[in-house]
């Protein structure tokens, strides 16, 4: 069997990396036979985004496979915790609890188990969200490969996203209750919280032993308390983590969903010196790297200026830019390079660093 024939006939590892390859999977052998029947649902399971919504109330689940199972900057308990939060607040909610189940490989180090459970409590504090069930299982010798964390995450409409709203519809018509990929319209600036790339790198480096000249630390955390000081300054119209398939997969996806075409500037892209030599070496686009501590906003250009100033006072924003804005007159993403000229930025296959979460 060829390599194509076997992509299209068994699971590979790019399926799961985000993506393009994950989004045929998704819609192809998953979507048609889990359609959302009725009219309660806010934001269905075919809408995409990183949460569900039903009467108001917030829904999104995550496993977390990362490799390895401590890495600069955190663990895989703290990384649950934030990516789960994240997702929530994401698209507008206030989070309130989740669920942890975890699944064990027989012979894990209890202090190793220990260390982590002791991280999914800081980081659960830290976000204010309540650990409130969960699940545990033991899988024999050579099942799993040591230790797999499921987070499911609740949460409620946030009372500041009226207010949001309110702002948005001062300045342009706006008629969904929700940020959503789909909301992005024509001269709506795009907005990046901070670095990106550092998650992904210091993941390689970590498990690779890479010696890239700079000691690179993961962005994991969680992003609520941030995203609540931008609901408060209002005109937010979309909002995504670029997590799996990092910036160039999320802008792909808000063009997409939203039909229109985004423009971005290469200068204005925060990328750190380490990153950027990390991926020169590894012949790898900072672009695609997965993140874990940051957010791209959808703002409407007359709020982007004070938008942009508010992420900035917050400890998790010091390094945010206006990285381009959406032009309705294509239908791609564009990026101007830093030597003048343009590109088209696709959609990455997946990932290019596996297991980052």
């Amino acid at each position: 069997m060829g390599f194509s024939n076997f992509m299209k006939d068994a699971i590979a590892m790019a399926h799961g990396a985000g993506g393009e390859l994950m989004d045929k999977l998704i819609k192809n052998s998953v979507l048609k036979y889990l359609e959302c029947k009725g009219s309660s649902y806010d934001v269905p399971l075919s809408a995409l985004d990183d949460a569900g919504v039903v009467e108001d109330i917030v829904f999104t689940t995550d496993s977390y496979v990362v490799k390895p199972l401590f890495f600069p900057g955190g663990n895989i308990g703290s990384l649950s915790v934030s990516g789960t939060v994240n997702d929530l607040s994401v698209i507008g909610a206030q989070p309130i609890a989740i669920s942890t189940a975890f699944i064990i490989e027989e012979g894990f180090s209890i202090q190793k188990l220990e260390e982590i459970v002791k991280s999914i409590a800081e980081t659960a504090e830290q976000a204010g969200v309540a650990v409130l069930t969960g699940d545990t299982k033991v899988m024999e010798k050579g099942s799993i490969e040591d230790f797999v964390i499921n987070t499911s995450g609740i949460g409620k409409r946030n009372p500041l996203l009226d207010r949001n709203i309110e702002e948005v519809r001062r300045y342009r018509e706006f008629d969904s209750r929700w940020l959503l990929d789909s909301n992005l319209r024509d001269g709506d600036k795009i907005i990046v919280s901070g670095n990106i790339g550092e998650h992904g790198i210091a993941l390689l480096s970590h498990r690779e032993g890479y010696k890239f000249g700079t000691k690179i630390k993961s962005d994991a955390a969680p992003l609520n308390g941030l995203i609540e000081k931008v609901l408060e300054t209002g005109g937010v119209v979309a909002a995504k983590d670029p997590t799996r398939g990092g910036l160039a997969n999320t802008l792909n996806e808000f063009k997409e969903k939203s039909g229109v075409g985004i423009i971005v500037r290469e200068k204005d892209i925060p990328i750190p010196e380490g990153v950027i030599s990390a991926c020169e070496m590894l012949g790898i686009d900072p672009l695609e790297i997965g993140n874990e501590g940051k957010i791209v906003l959808g703002v409407v250009k007359e709020k982007a200026d004070e938008v942009l100033s508010e992420i900035k006072k917050h400890p998790l924003g010091k390094n945010a830019s206006i990285i381009g804005e959406v032009d309705e007159s294509f239908n791609e993403v564009i990026l101007e390079t830093t030597v003048g000229g343009k590109r088209i930025l696709h959609k990455p296959m997946g990932d290019p660093i596996p297991r980052i979460c």
